[in-house]
């Protein structure tokens, strides 16, 4: 093995900065000073610690690298490169153009390596939390001997920006409190952001503050290569603390004009500065994306390397296997996220004498598929005894101790879903996350991550409407169902009866290229006697007619989800003299997914008449509607009050139902 020497690691340093510099100045566009102030401290990581093998991307006991700031991509994109990932040059040269595999903030899924799309500040260091408490888990669960099969750090990279945003407090606090010791965070603390030096906004004690939260810190010159390697190496001690290392940085380091300075933060250098800098590098001026030979030649040693650790764990997990079949299969039920195939088994059957909750029906149908799908793990936004999200018997996590299934989120919302992302992200774990429906919108920037990173985490939302009553419009969510349908890749289930709850949470499960989001009702429901109507699995098409008085087209349609459903079918059964259908529409997103006869088979084109009943807003509705379509939604922020007089109030009865019924009959 070669030694590396200050030479190497400088050099190596600087091709770094070189490519990073080329690939913003030939994109016209990105972010070169972050990437240029971390090479060094990338580089000894890369070269001398990072447990990885490039050509083995999805090794399960690799450790996990994220850029939280990922708007300093060409950081991470060189380096991928380098170290012998699937990401030639030539894709570096098309940094932040169209069919790239170099988008301008690193995408889960789309390029080799990545572990986590971060754009977002502050969503990648919740999710490198969730990597690590996933990493934890998984520990607890499998290592059985002197030789662990799963022991891995979380290495993260962050900068002002991140630790503004107040996600970071919300995770670096669950962090700390759970004593996650193998996370390992740099902070770049270089003071610069877009507008200028830091202190026109932020005056923290960084070093205070992590110590507040019960981690290890640790202060170093980012730029010398023995602090940088005597930290890691502190870093990588057996500790029930997590480490923050805060590294002073120069911003765009080595930019004779732009070093230290605003400019070098999002904008190119320029072609004449790009070339004064490599110049006072020692680089060749002329050359773009040049790399020498001696460094990757570092880099294809430190690969096999790790190729050969990699061999080594393989040999280590054969001889686990065959010492623990019962735990392999687990593990490899886990890993491949497979459901028993007769998963609908498990589910329970409810009383139709004895109406219950949505949510009440969630927590029965989830602690029956717990039994049978080991590796669903969850939590909620200290609302279990609400959400009904409590696996019984099952353990919790505590911290130090990461043996059970139960996650305590805190009153995080906006952690709890982007943790919820890292550790789907990881692998091992399908996870789920409980609060009100109201907070979905703390929850939604990291939301709209799990979506365009095709995460198949699970939201219960209970409180779906402004059935929650007295705690008045503050806790009444109108205009969040919207919201969440009109998001790419969301899935959105809102069950009428404790049955169709059961089948929206195998449809949860089944769904593996998205999330899904189940809105749950606060309030008691009947529960449908299915040898009268149609079997509940129906909702799996998104949309299903539930009852007709009458054969053929329809007179009218009346279209209800949730707990409108109950009151559509007690107004339409009083309707005889006309012929009435009843259509169930728990998902927009599963009934679009239908082929276009089965959608004209429930949503009959010649019927002239539509009725759509839902307690929430309006918006987006009118894409099933006819040129004869009335709408009973809610589309002011609700009242305080009793929900039995706000159903009267805001007309979601059957007798408002049936009264607009006999109206768009009579036209």
């Amino acid at each position: 093995m070669t030694k590396l020497t200050q030479e190497h690691l400088a050099l190596a340093a600087n091709t770094i900065r070189g490519l990073a510099m080329d690939g913003v100045q030939a994109a016209k566009s990105g972010h070169p000073g972050a990437p240029m102030g971390l090479a060094d401290i990338a580089t000894v990581l890369w070269l001398k610690y990072l447990k990885h093998n490039p050509a083995d991307s999805k090794w399960a006991d690799r450790d996990r690298f994220v850029l939280s700031g990922g708007h300093g991509s060409m950081l991470l994109y060189s380096l991928l490169h380098l170290a012998g990932y699937n990401l030639p040059l030539d894709e570096l040269k098309r940094f932040r153009q169209v069919g790239s595999l170099t988008p301008g903030h690193p995408e889960y899924g789309h390029t080799d390596g990545v572990e986590v799309t971060t754009g977002p500040l502050g969503q990648g260091i919740a999710a490198a939390v969730g990597m690590a408490l996933a990493e934890r888990m998984a520990a607890a669960r499998y290592n059985t001997g002197d030789d662990p099969v799963v022991d891995h750090r979380t290495w993260i990279f962050c900068g002002d920006g991140d630790l503004q945003e107040g996600i970071s407090h919300e995770a670096c606090s669950l962090a700390g409190h759970l004593k996650l010791g193998k996370v390992v965070l740099f902070y770049d603390d270089n003071g610069i952001t877009i507008e200028g030096h830091t202190s026109l906004s932020m005056s923290d004690d960084a070093k205070k503050r992590f110590q507040a939260y019960n981690w290890n810190v640790l202060e170093i010159d980012g730029h010398d290569f023995d602090q940088i390697d005597r930290a890691i190496r502190k870093a990588m001690r057996p500790s029930d603390r997590p480490t923050v290392v805060i590294c002073k940085t120069h911003i765009g380091k080595g930019s004779p004009n732009k070093q230290d300075s605003h400019e070098a933060h999002g904008a190119p250098l320029g072609e004449e500065e790009v070339k004064l800098t490599k110049r006072a590098l020692g680089m060749p001026e002329e050359a773009l994306f040049h790399v020498p030979d001696d460094v990757r030649a570092l880099f294809a040693e430190r690969a096999a390397k790790m190729k050969r650790a990699q061999g080594k764990w393989k040999r280590i997990f054969k001889l686990w296997t065959k010492a623990n079949p019962q735990g392999a299969k687990q593990w490899k039920a886990a890993h491949d996220d497979t459901l028993p195939a007769d998963i609908e088994s498990v589910l329970p059957a409810f009383d139709a004498s004895k109406p219950l909750a949505t949510r009440s029906a969630s927590g029965v149908v989830l602690n029956a598929l717990a039994s049978a799908v080991p590796h669903l793990v969850g939590g909620s936004a200290d609302l279990a005894p609400s959400n009904m999200t409590w696996l019984k018997d099952m353990g919790e996590i505590k911290p130090g101790d990461f043996a059970g299934r139960n996650i305590h989120f805190g009153i995080r919302e906006l952690a709890m879903a982007a943790v919820m992302n890292g550790v789907q992200a990881h692998g091992g774990f399908r996870i789920f996350g409980g609060t009100f429906f109201v907070f979905s919108d703390y929850c939604r920037p990291a939301m709209r991550l799990a979506a365009l990173m095709g995460l198949p985490v699970i939201y219960v939302y209970t409180h779906d409407s402004f059935y929650v009553g007295e705690d008045g419009p503050t806790h009444e969510p109108v205009e969040q169902i919207a919201a969440l349908r009109c998001m790419p890749n969301m899935t959105v289930i809102r069950p009428s009866d404790p049955t169709e709850t059961a089948a929206a949470w195998v449809a949860a499960l089944k769904n593996r290229k998205g999330p899904t989001a189940l809105l749950l009702t606060r309030q008691n429901m009947k529960v449908l006697n299915r040898n009268a109507y149609p079997p509940a699995a129906s909702l799996e098409k998104g949309a299903y007619t539930l009852w007709q008085n009458g054969l053929g087209t329809p007179d009218l349609t009346i279209i209800a989800t949730g707990s409108e459903v109950e009151i559509a079918l007690e107004a339409a059964q009083q309707i005889e003299d006309r012929s009435v259908r009843v259509v169930s529409m728990p998902s927009w997103e599963l009934f679009a997914k239908q082929n276009q006869t089965y959608r004209d088979r429930i949503l009959d084109p010649a019927c002239p008449r539509r009725l759509i009943v839902e307690a929430g807003s309006a918006f987006g509705w009118e894409r099933f509607a006819t040129r004869q379509t009335a709408m009973i939604t809610l589309d002011t922020f609700g009242a305080s009050g009793p929900f039995s007089e706000l159903a009267k109030l805001f007309g979601f009865t059957a007798e408002n139902v049936l009264a607009k019924a006999r109206e768009l009959l009579a036209r």
